[in-house]
């Protein structure tokens, strides 16, 4: 017997365009729409092999001629801070952190332009518009939540998690952050936030989207340790941590 209610999704693959992770190489994405009563269902079922969430698009690399895009997820339940990792979340004790609807703010979107043109002028959505803002936070078709950062203090915004929330655990599709604080190392304390957040649950993972090897930029997933990669026959452990970069 089949379920008539379900229906198997169509794909498509983009036209190739300059890779934003490693210079000289093209990249090309498979992608299909989450629409509907199963776009839940199907956003974790793909999310399982590889593919990330964009608003109401999930797509996954399928370059011809290179395969350094891998899917990498903490093992949650395992994770134990490292010593720095123990001074950044000391450092961050006057924050707190609140789960909210995504629903987009105009505060929020002050932080994401700052975030932008001081990190990534010259990227894709240096440019992003309030709309296309809001466009990106309230589009989700599946289970999606802000966390807001803020200082206990005077209530200021210091960084916005878009996630989505999986049975398995959280995926983090977006954050960014103050940067004019460097000191408090926000992108890391981001990720320590969303694996204590998981652990309390008792789910298995937070999936971190992509580590690109060669990357300098995607080095700090490495850090997460223990870290699981996706491979042709399924997940493994990587044993060896061959980076300390941070996010932060």
């Amino acid at each position: 017997m089949t379920d008539q209610g379900l229906q198997f999704p169509k794909f498509f693959v983009t036209a190739p365009s300059p890779c934003p992770y490693l210079p000289d190489r093209v990249e090309r994405k498979v992608f299909t729409e989450l629409r509907g009563p199963d776009a839940p269902g199907l956003n974790e079922a793909l999310g399982r092999v590889g593919f990330r969430r964009s608003q109401s698009v999930i797509y996954r690399p399928a370059c011809e001629t290179c395969v350094s895009c891998v899917s990498v997820r903490v093992k949650a339940q395992e994770f134990s801070p490292s010593k720095s990792m123990r001074r950044i979340l000391r450092r961050n004790r006057d924050i707190k952190a609140e789960m909210i609807p995504p629903l987009a703010k105009q505060e929020h979107y002050d932080l994401l332009s700052q975030y932008l043109n001081s990190r990534h002028g010259e990227g894709s959505m240096a440019d992003m518009t309030f709309e296309e803002y809001q466009e990106m936070i309230e589009s989700s078709p599946v289970p999606t939540v802000l966390i807001e950062y803020r200082k206990v203090l005077d209530n200021s915004l210091l960084a916005i998690a878009l996630t989505d929330e999986l049975s398995d655990g959280l995926s983090m599709v977006y954050s960014f952050f103050d940067t004019s604080e460097p000191d408090r190392s926000l992108g890391t304390y981001i990720i320590l936030d969303h694996i204590e957040r998981v652990r309390i649950e008792n789910h298995p993972y937070v999936y971190l989207g992509y580590w690109v090897d060669g990357s300098p930029k995607m080095a700090y997933k490495n850090r997460f340790a223990p870290l699981e990669y996706l491979g042709p026959d399924g997940w493994h452990e990587k044993t060896t941590i061959t980076a300390d970069n941070s996010p932060s």
